[in-house]
């Protein structure tokens, strides 16, 4: 099969008829004609269009190393700081054309399976490990060119440093029974973004599970696997219209609650299960870190690029370039900009091969550009709404524009440098990436990226190289 396109994107998402709920009703029919999923299904198989795009598609597309045939490069394992580079060219194709404002893009966790695979190995020889599934999977999901969504927080009952659930029926997802067939897993979890929109949906444990081993374990089933069902969150889509809703039209990507009724999963899609030192050594030691925080900060660049667009285009809109406080602002976004450029450089510069093999990128800079994308992109948020100031309230729709009041728009809306609609464009898109629905969720979104922004820093601390500058202060001081 290999690379697939649009069209063949939308039909197998169409005939999976996966179980999701909206607003308390089970969905019914083709999700791609439904109103608050069309949209980002719409813009994800454009995405897959790409790949056969002649101009690029040389860039976007590897011959699979099993059929020969061209497939999706985001599965490419690197062996040489070569691929690499191929891999950050397709992502930033990806990236650009959705303004890196598609958090989700299938390269994502097309990613993360990869340096899942890549490092199965560490698996070889545990209780309840089977590498050999995990390579299959990913080797499957590589030539059929599957989607994935994926999911691995528990609910949030009880954030206490010490929790232990003693509830009745399961609330966090848990082993609960063993057969032939596979292992049976029956409860909840959190976040899927674009849960059952997606051909599979990826499901593993993080951390250390001191009291409920019964909760460490990974695998990937199909979105429609019986028993198995999404509940979707409120929609923040704003409405059809690209001018009113520009981005939450395109990009609304949904989150939901993954919930298993007792969902069988057969042995050969489980990788590991009931083994807590697996769930919490493969994570910290598989090159997951290093390739997932490489495409996200390839992303995230790409967004900043079209932030720092968008707050240029705004200032010309109403011409207050020459004041101070605006070049300031502007420059803060430019920091940030190549701040993170050099961190990927950084990262790719140094990057090693792992005993498997592979190469990875170095994953200090990319922990740095982790803990530092979710202070900055609140703050662009904040400069946005400060340059529009009152500018992004004062906002009519695009009906507006087709009725009798025209002419009065066009006199009081016009900017310095844009007619009334294009200055209303500009300011729309302003607001919906800043303030509105959407815009409020896409700055949470990255402000938790990769988890507890606090956390995110203490790792960074604890994993470090700090030794060599310690050792230079007791060199100076003389110290035993």
């Amino acid at each position: 099969m290999g690379a697939i396109n649009g069209e063949a994107f939308i039909q197998r998402i169409d005939k999976l008829g996966t179980e999701i709920w909206f607003d308390g009703a089970k969905i019914n029919g083709l999700l791609s004609e439904h109103p608050h999923f069309k949209g980002i299904l719409q813009s994800k198989a454009s995405l897959y269009d790409l790949q056969h795009d002649p101009n690029i598609k040389e860039e976007m597309t590897f011959a699979s190393p099993k059929t020969g045939e061209a497939v999706g490069l985001s599965f490419l394992q690197p062996k040489s700081k070569e691929d690499l580079y191929k891999r950050r060219k397709m992502i930033q194709h990806w990236a650009a054309h959705t303004n890196g404002i598609m958090g989700r893009s299938p390269d994502y966790l097309n990613t993360v399976l990869m340096s899942f695979a890549s490092s199965a190995e560490l698996l070889r020889n545990q209780k309840n490990c089977f590498p050999e599934h995990l390579i299959k999977v990913f080797e499957n999901a590589r030539d059929r060119d599957l989607s994935f969504t994926h999911t691995f927080i528990t609910p949030q009952v009880n954030r206490s440093q010490v929790y232990i659930e003693n509830s009745k029926l399961p609330i966090a997802a848990k082993v609960v029974g063993e057969t032939d067939q596979g292992i049976i897993i029956k409860g909840a979890r959190l976040l899927a973004t674009q849960g059952g929109l997606t051909d599979e949906v990826l499901v593993f444990s993080v951390g250390r599970f001191l009291f409920n081993e019964d909760e460490a374990f990974a695998f990937s089933i199909p979105s429609n696997t019986k028993g198995l069902s999404f509940i979707c969150r409120d929609s923040f889509l704003g409405g059809d219209s690209r001018i009113d809703h520009p981005l939450s039209s395109q990009y609304e990507e949904m989150d939901s609650i993954v919930v298993f009724d007792d969902v069988l999963v057969p042995w050969e899609r489980v990788f590991y299960y009931n083994n807590g030192d697996a769930a919490e050594e493969f994570f910290e030691e598989c090159s997951f870190h290093a390739f997932a925080k490489h495409q996200v900060l390839i992303r995230q660049i790409v967004k900043t690029e079209f932030i720092l667009g968008l707050s240029q285009v705004l200032i010309e809109t109403i011409n207050v370039r020459e004041f101070q406080h605006i070049q300031e602002k502007m420059s803060e976004i430019i920091i940030g900009l190549e701040t993170l450029k050099a961190l990927l450089e950084r990262s790719e510069n140094n990057a090693a091969l792992d005993q498997w093999g592979y190469m990875r990128p170095d994953v200090t800079p990319l922990k740095v550009a982790g803990t530092l994308f979710p202070k900055l992109y609140p703050r662009f948020m904040e400069i946005i709404q400060l340059i529009g100031a009152s500018g992004m309230i004062t906002l009519p729709t695009e009906k507006a524009f087709h009725s009798d009041i025209r002419e009065k728009l066009d006199l009081y809306l016009q900017g310095a440098t844009k007619t009334a609609i294009d200055r209303v464009k500009v300011f729309r898109l302003a607001w919906d990436l800043s303030m509105s629905a959407f815009g409020t969720r896409q700055t949470q979104y990255e402000r938790y990226f990769f988890g507890d922004p606090i956390r995110v820093a203490s790792d960074l601390y604890k994993s470090y190289p700090l030794k060599t500058h310690t050792d230079k202060i007791g060199k100076f001081l003389n110290l035993d």
